[in-house]
C-alpha cells in the first residue's frame, strides 16, 4: 500500500472517540448477524471527521475473516481505485471484493448472492432513482443492497450531497430503511484539519450565506487570501514541493473561452480534471498538480494543502455583507437534473451548489488558499482577511 492511502485510510493510534465508535459498531454487528431482518448501522459525520479510518478498521476485521461473506463498496470511481490499492496489500483481503454499488447489486441479483455484511461508504452518492444509463435499473441502491445482506454499514454526510439522482436526507434514509432495525454512530468530531473548530465554522458560515467576518487566527492552521488566481497558483505549487499533495480546486460555472472550458481567471488558466482509467487515483498523480481539481476527483481524499477558486456561480450582496448563491451560473447540468419522484425548489438547488464549495474548501489538512472570481466577494474577503 502506498504511503498516502496508509496515512488516510489507517492510523496507527485511534482517538478514543474512534475506537468507542468501533466497539459499538461491532457490538451492533454481532447483534444483526443473528436477527430475522437485515439491519442498517449509519456512520454519520461531517467532512475530516475520520469516517473512513473507523470504516476501514471495521472493513479490514470482517473482510479478512474467512467466516463472514464480505463486500466494500463505493460510487466514487478515485475512491474506488484507492480502496482496490488498499485490498491488494491487506493479507487476506480479496480485490474482488471491492466493488461499485451497481456492478455488486447486478451480480448478486443475477447470480442469487447474499452476503453477512456490506459496506458502503459516502453511502449519500448511492442512487435513490433508477439511472438506466449507469446500467442501473432498481429503484434505490441502499433498499436493494439492504435486500442482499443481513448487516448494511453506511456512511453518510448529508452535506455532501449535490446531485439530484443521489439525493439523500434523513427522512428519505429512514424512510428507505423502514421498519429494518437501524441504529445511528454519530462522529461529531474534527479529525482530518488541523484547524480550530471556529475556523471549521467559518468555511461552514461561508458556505451557508452568513455574514462575512475574518478567518479565525487560533491554530496552526494557515489561511491565505489572494487577489489572484495565478498567485494562488504559484504558492500551492511551492506547497507541493515542499509537502506534496497540494492543489487547486474549483467550483463550477467558468465561461468558456475561444472554445476552450477552462478554468481561467487573471494569468490562470488550466484545464480541469480528467477521469483516467488507471488505478492511480487524481491527487497523487503528478500532473494533476497542473490541472484543476472538482469533487468527482477529490470527494473523501485529503489533501495538504487546498487552493480553492470560488467560482462565477458565488457572488456579493453589500446589504447583508454575504457571499451569495447563483444557480443560473453553475454550469454543471448534473446538479440540476429532473426526477419524476421528487421536485427541488431553487434554495434546494443553491443547497446542492454550496455543499460542492463545502466539501472542496475542507480539502486541506494543514492550509487553505482562497480565492474568488467574483470581484466584489474577492474584495471583501480580502478587505477581512488583510495581514494583521
Amino acid at each position: 500500500m502506498n504511503k498516502i492511502l496508509q496515512a488516510q485510510f489507517f492510523v496507527d493510534d485511534l482517538s478514543d472517540d474512534q475506537k468507542a465508535v468501533i466497539t459499538n459498531i461491532n457490538d451492533y454487528i454481532t447483534q444483526g448477524l443473528t436477527g430475522k431482518q437485515s439491519s442498517v448501522a449509519i456512520i454519520e459525520g461531517a467532512a475530516g471527521t475520520g469516517k473512513s479510518v473507523v470504516l476501514m478498521e471495521l472493513v479490514r476485521q470482517y473482510m479478512t475473516d474467512k467466516r463472514y461473506k464480505t463486500s466494500l463498496v463505493v460510487n466514487h470511481p478515485e475512491l474506488y481505485k484507492a480502496y482496490q490499492d488498499i485490498a491488494e496489500s491487506i493479507p487476506n483481503m480479496k480485490v474482488k471484493d471491492i466493488r461499485r454499488p451497481t456492478s455488486l447489486i447486478n451480480y448478486a441479483q443475477k447470480n442469487h448472492k447474499q452476503y453477512d455484511i456490506i459496506f458502503v461508504d459516502e453511502a449519500h452518492l448511492l442512487y435513490s432513482k433508477s439511472e438506466p444509463y449507469a446500467h442501473y435499473r432498481g429503484q434505490n441502491q441502499l433498499t436493494d443492497l439492504m435486500n442482499l445482506a443481513k448487516v448494511v454499514v453506511v456512511v453518510y454526510d448529508f452535506d455532501q450531497v449535490f446531485q439530484s439522482k443521489m439525493y439523500w436526507d434523513k427522512d428519505l434514509l429512514y424512510k428507505t430503511i423502514g421498519n429494518h432495525p437501524h441504529k445511528l454512530f454519530n462522529m461529531n468530531f474534527q479529525y482530518r484539519m488541523v484547524a480550530s473548530d471556529n475556523q471549521v465554522a467559518w468555511m461552514d458560515d461561508l458556505t451557508a450565506e452568513k455574514p462575512l467576518k475574518p478567518f479565525p487566527d487560533d491554530s496552526d492552521f494557515e489561511f491565505k487570501m489572494f487577489d489572484t488566481a495565478g498567485e494562488l497558483f504559484e504558492n500551492i505549487k511551492k506547497r507541493n514541493k515542499e509537502f506534496g499533495m497540494s492543489r487547486v480546486v474549483a467550483t463550477s460555472g467558468f465561461p468558456r473561452i475561444d472554445g476552450r472550458h477552462n478554468v481561467e481567471m487573471d494569468s490562470f488558466s488550466l484545464p480541469w480534471d480528467e477521469w483516467d482509467p488507471q488505478r492511480t487515483h487524481w491527487a497523487k498523480r503528478e500532473g494533476s498538480i497542473t490541472q484543476v481539481g472538482t469533487i468527482y476527483t477529490l470527494q473523501g481524499f485529503d489533501l495538504n494543502y487546498v487552493g480553492m477558486i470560488i467560482g462565477p456561480s458565488f457572488g456579493y450582496d453589500p446589504q447583508t455583507d454575504t457571499m451569495t448563491i447563483i444557480p443560473e451560473k453553475y454550469s454543471h447540468k448534473e446538479v440540476f437534473k429532473k426526477r419524476k419522484d421528487m421536485k427541488f425548489t431553487r434554495d434546494e438547488y443553491k443547497a446542492f451548489i454550496a455543499n460542492v464549495l463545502n466539501v472542496l474548501i475542507k480539502r486541506g489538512k494543514y492550509g487553505l488558499y482562497l480565492t474568488a472570481y467574483d470581484d466584489a466577494l474577492r474584495q471583501r474577503l480580502l478587505e477581512l482577511n488583510q495581514e494583521k
